[in-house]
């Protein structure tokens, strides 16, 4: 028997539903400053850090201890650095379930904070004082993404 093989556009809606799947598998988990584990605790570096080792099988790195004022002393773009690093840049106009949204909360701050689409209208993220949820992506939040990010073991 002949081996057939998956259709790209295929292949990228499965994974892009097993990513969904996986982050969806954090919600109700508790925020915590600078964790990564799903159940105890997480910030928004912290679920997308566990979602891509779930999916991926393995840790990005492991970001030093952050304050929660983080880059905004030196202006300096660490979480934006630490994406290019491990994700895969894409135009904000082709992003669908499962990529990562970076998002710039003020115009001329740093970017620090991160979500993962998971349908056309709502994100997965942590936020102080809320636990792991998804939440609509309004236009609050799309006129804030400042970068969309793929997994790397995704297809184009």
């Amino acid at each position: 028997m002949p081996i057939q093989l998956m259709p790209v556009e295929q292949a990228r809606e499965v994974e892009s539903q097993a990513i969904v799947f996986v982050a969806r598998t954090w919600i109700g988990t508790p925020y915590h400053h600078q964790a990564s584990v799903k159940g105890v605790g997480a910030d928004c570096l912290g679920l997308v850090r566990g979602v891509y080792r779930e999916v991926v099988g393995r840790e990005t790195e492991v970001p030093p201890p952050y304050a929660r004022d983080w880059g905004e002393a030196d202006g300096r773009e660490r979480l934006f650095e630490a994406a290019v690093r491990h994700l895969d840049s894409i135009a904000p106009s082709d992003a669908m379930p499962g990529d990562v949204l970076l998002f710039r909360m003020r115009p001329g701050a740093v970017a620090k904070h991160l979500g993962l689409v998971a349908t056309r209208e709502t994100m997965i993220h942590a936020i102080e004082g809320a636990a792991v949820a998804e939440v609509p992506l309004g236009s609050w939040w799309r006129r804030r993404i400042t970068a969309v990010f793929r997994f790397p073991n995704r297809r184009d």
